[in-house]
């Protein structure tokens, strides 16, 4: 595509992304990203936030915890004030949430430290920690002043992208490969890696197989209100035929043991997900 096609991951896309679970999503007023941000120790933290949503894997305290090329921003586009792209706008007052993927009531830090394990493709920061704390200050300052709606169904915001209603079996890859090399291979390559302002669509330095966007229909969800950036115009089908041909390519399998600290750096993990390989769900 004519710029980033598919920006994709730290992925928080899974965490924020997905559908507004009470249908209201069009009548709340956005929340005001020009006010400022607090000074002192409460606005330095916010502001670090910033900076790790824009520059996680490129940051000394995020870095260690990512494993691939994709910062937050990558799926999040503007840093996530964009209302359309996996908006963090108005997030925070989602969580606590219930996770279907999770089996459990995670809160906002859950969630986005449980992303740095999919979609960064990386191990998961203790709970409390700086970046744990800061991404989430930085989350919930764009929510200010917005009312509380905790989501009964999924951890999905209230201008979450709406997932489209489509046809999994009516995917083509095929007619997705001609797309992918007529408007996304000039910024991704034609071998899916990418450069340096762009980001890998497939392979190791991608998101995993754990990761929401590993799904078909949720990828093209995502990629019908984003892509491409200069001419957001997919149709559906488009969309959908991207996203296989895309989600038709080797990623790194998620295996939770792998993507765990050590004991007495995890805080609680908190999930009732036993298994090993992780489902793209919500």
């Amino acid at each position: 595509m004519h710029r980033n096609l598919f920006l994709v991951i730290c992925g928080l896309f899974v965490a924020f992304g997905g559908m507004s679970w009470d249908g209201q999503a069009e009548d709340q007023k956005s929340p005001d990203i020009r006010r400022p941000i607090p000074e002192g120790p409460l606005g330095d933290t916010i502001r670090l936030g910033r900076d790790l949503v824009e520059n996680t894997t490129s940051h000394r305290l995020s870095k260690p915890f990512v494993g691939n090329a994709l910062n937050c921003t990558s799926c999040h586009l503007k840093n996530g004030t964009d209302p359309q792209a996996a908006s963090f706008l108005g997030v925070a007052t989602a969580y606590p949430a219930w996770s279907p993927r999770e089996k459990t009531v995670i809160t906002l830090e859950d969630r986005i430290l449980n992303c740095f394990m999919r979609s960064c493709n990386g191990i998961r920061p203790p709970q409390g920690s700086e970046v744990s704390i800061s991404i989430s200050a930085y989350i919930t300052w764009l929510s200010t002043d917005q009312p509380i709606r905790m989501n009964p169904e999924r951890p999905a915001g209230p201008q979450a992208v709406p997932q489209l209603k489509a046809d999994i079996t009516q995917a083509d890859d095929q007619r997705g490969a001609k797309l992918y090399s007529e408007r996304c291979a000039s910024c991704h390559s034609e071998n899916g890696q990418g450069d340096k302002e762009n980001p890998p669509v497939w392979g190791a330095r991608s998101f995993n197989d754990g990761a929401g966007l590993a799904n078909v229909v949720q990828l093209a969800s995502w990629l019908k209100v984003a892509m491409p950036l200069d001419e957001t115009d997919l149709t559906e089908q488009e969309a959908l035929d991207l996203a296989a041909f895309v989600n038709s390519h080797e990623r790194p399998k998620f295996r939770l043991s792998e993507h765990l600290p050590p004991k007495e750096q995890l805080g609680t993990f908190n999930s009732e997900l036993k298994m090993e390989d992780g489902d793209a769900g919500r």
